[in-house]
């Protein structure tokens, strides 16, 4: 399993966000930078940069902060906020990024995902589900969609999507523990589709359990920030699962 840290990008600046309000936002560092460069020392390699400034206006704002981060460290990095045209994606991948964050595109245009999946292959795109009330938002998580859960996600699947995330807003931002019972289902339902967790990680027991669950990653934000989950424990849990890996 993954371990994804969150870097959430509001003008400029690492933030968190409860529950996605924009007006309920924490600031934790003004340089995106600075964190990556933590992140990475101690064994992170993989980031979820997030480009909530894009995903309000509807296309990729913090370009930059991608180019800057793909050439000063090594991460992975899946960057998301905002790709809602070829012109998006392309800057994504131009600047730096691995993997290619959608979410409002694919319940707006599903078309476009499809041709994108068809260009760019499967692994390169990670289609964000972010659950309200057991419906799907879009636009940074301001705007509901009626599409049904389920039947949203066997439709992507049809089309090749291969990696997905999924995020009960409910608890995003709050570290009151993951949907383990609506990410265990999504998994029993779709167990070809590479499954990440995302949202209310608030305790490495919490990780374990995710891992138990059959996760493909987990990302998590607000739990490093606040010093819930030290990134010494994260870079310890890695190593004890690639020693146990290797003696199985």
């Amino acid at each position: 399993m993954d371990i994804i840290v969150a870097i959430d990008l509001i003008d400029g600046k690492c933030v968190r966000l409860i529950q996605g309000d924009f007006k309920r936002k924490k600031i934790y560092n003004k340089d995106p930078l600075e964190i990556a460069l933590l992140l990475e020392n101690h064994g992170i390699s993989r980031l979820h940069l997030v480009d909530l400034d894009g995903a309000k206006k509807g296309k990729v704002v913090h370009w930059k902060i991608l180019e800057k981060i793909a050439k000063r460290t090594h991460l992975i990095i899946d960057f998301g906020g905002g790709i809602h045209s070829e012109k998006d994606i392309r800057t994504v991948f131009e600047n730096g990024g691995h993997i290619a964050t959608v979410g409002s595109i694919a319940v707006q245009k599903p078309f476009l995902l499809k041709e994108w999946i068809d260009t760019y292959g499967g692994d390169k795109i990670l289609l964000g589900v972010d659950i309200k009330n057991n419906k799907i938002a879009t636009h940074g998580w301001t705007k509901l969609s009626d599409f049904p859960f389920l039947d949203f996600l066997q439709e992507k699947s049809n089309h090749g999507v291969k990696k997905i995330f999924c995020t009960d807003i409910s608890r995003d931002g709050v570290l009151s523990g993951p949907s383990f019972l609506l990410y265990k289902k999504v998994i029993e339902k779709f167990p070809n589709i590479e499954f990440i967790a995302s949202g209310g990680i608030s305790n490495m027991n919490d990780v374990n359990k995710l891992f138990n669950l059959g996760c493909s990653g987990v990302i998590i934000g607000k739990a490093i920030y606040e010093n819930k989950i030290s990134l010494s424990h994260l870079k310890d849990w890695g190593k004890k699962r690639n020693k146990r890996n290797n003696k199985n």
